[in-house]
C-alpha cells in the first residue's frame, strides 16, 4: 500500500534543496525575497524552510541575510576530506587498534575544534563526541593539540584569545602555558591529554602531514586513564601517523 504522506515528504525535500540550491559562492548573504525569487518559491514557505534549517545549523541569520550554516560546513568537510586520507588510514587505524586493545580516532581541525572524520572503537567507552561528525575542543585533547601545534600563527592566536574553557580541573586554560605545551609537542611529534576533557579518559595523538608537509588531519590512540601507557602508545601513534603519511606519498 503506497504511503499518502511520501508524495508530500518527497515535495518537502524538493523544496528544502531548491532552497539550499539558491545560494551561489559569491554570495555575502541573500534575503527572504530574493531566495524565494531564486528557489521559484513562495515566500512564505521559503520563510518556513529557513526557520527550520537555520534551527538545525544547516543555515545562518545575519539581521534579514541568510548565510550557509556551520553545520552544511561540518558535512562539507567530510565529503571535501579526501577519499585517500580515509582510506590511507583505515589499515593503520586497525593495526593501532590491535597493537593497543584502544580507540582509535582520525580528526581534523575546524578553529577552536576537531571534527573526528573516523573511529574506530576500542574496549574502552568512547571518548566525548567520538563519532563521525563529532566535535571536541582543540585544546583539551590530545588530537586538538597535535594539530594546533602545527596551526599558523595567526590561527593559534585566534584560538588563545578565546576563553578556553575547564572541562575538568586538569584541563589547561592558561594561553601562556598552552603556548608552551605546544612547543614542546611540535619537538617530539606527539601529544598527550589525561583526564583534560573528561575524568578518567586519556589519548595520545601525532599528526599527519601532506607529501607537501601541509598538516591535514591527526591520528590518537584514547582510552581510560587507568590504561594509559606513556611509553607505549606516544611511540605508537607517532609511528602510526609516518605510515599514514607514507601511505599517502605512495599514492601520488
Amino acid at each position: 500500500m503506497t504511503d499518502p504522506a511520501a508524495p508530500d515528504a518527497l515535495g518537502v525535500l524538493d523544496r528544502i534543496t531548491a532552497v539550499l540550491e539558491a545560494f551561489d559562492g559569491d554570495d555575502r548573504g541573500v534575503g527572504i525575497s530574493e531566495l524565494a525569487l531564486r528557489a521559484g518559491l513562495p515566500k512564505s514557505t521559503v520563510s518556513r524552510i529557513v526557520a527550520g534549517l537555520v534551527r538545525q545549523r544547516y543555515l545562518e541569520r545575519d539581521g534579514t541575510l541568510i548565510h550557509l550554516g556551520l553545520r552544511l560546513f561540518e558535512l562539507g568537510q567530510l565529503a571535501e576530506m579526501p577519499q585517500e586520507l580515509r582510506f590511507a588510514a583505515l589499515s593503520v587505524m586497525a593495526d593501532l587498534r590491535s597493537a593497543t586493545g584502544e580507540s582509535v580516532h582520525l580528526a581534523i581541525r575546524d578553529g577552536g575544534e576537531v571534527v573526528f572524520i573516523s573511529v574506530m572503537r576500542g574496549r574502552a567507552s568512547a571518548a566525548p563526541g567520538s563519532r563521525i561528525g563529532g566535535r571536541a575542543p582543540v585544546h583539551a585533547t590530545a588530537l586538538g593539540k597535535a594539530l594546533l601545534a602545527h596551526a599558523p600563527a595567526s590561527e593559534l592566536d585566534a584560538v588563545l584569545a578565546e576563553e578556553l574553557a575547564a572541562f575538568t580541573p586538569r584541563t589547561v586554560t592558561d594561553p601562556e602555558r598552552l603556548r608552551r605545551e605546544l612547543a614542546e609537542i611540535r619537538r617530539v611529534g606527539v601529544a598527550v591529554e589525561v583526564d583534560e576533557h573528561a575524568p578518567e579518559v586519556a589519548g595520545a595523538a601525532s599528526p599527519v602531514f601532506s607529501p607537501s608537509g601541509r598538516v591535514l588531519a591527526a591520528i590518537s590512540v584514547c582510552g581510560t586513564s587507568a590504561d594509559f601507557d606513556p611509553e607505549r602508545w606516544p611511540p605508537q601513534v607517532r609511528d602510526a601517523a609516518r605510515r599514514v603519511e607514507a601511505r599517502l606519498s605512495a599514492n601520488r
